[in-house]
């Protein structure tokens, strides 16, 4: 009988489930709101997962969700405190 030695699914015995797992683990990292590359290096140092196999796998999902990329590029990028004042005292007045 055929006894898989891995834990995760393995990329050259299961190549669609273990880009389905990347898949669902950057997911993870996107509701943590993590950067591209705080994702990259999170799976490589918790999940053994090659940088460049966790890039191509982003670079896909970024193709064919434009948008919510967009909107969460967006939404995480630092914003200088000026303008965070700023608008606090507009509020204010």
């Amino acid at each position: 009988m055929y006894r898989n030695h891995h834990f995760f699914p393995c990329l050259h015995c299961h190549p669609h489930s273990y880009i389905r797992m990347v898949q669902h683990l950057i997911e993870r990292c996107l509701l943590l709101h993590m950067s591209r590359d705080q994702c990259i290096k999170a799976l490589a140092e918790h999940a053994s997962i090659r940088p460049l196999v966790t890039l191509t796998v982003w670079r896909e999902l970024q193709k064919e969700n434009k948008d919510f990329f967009r909107a969460y590029f967006h939404s995480i990028s630092p914003r200088p405190f000026m303008s965070k004042t700023s608008s606090c005292f507009i509020n204010l007045i």
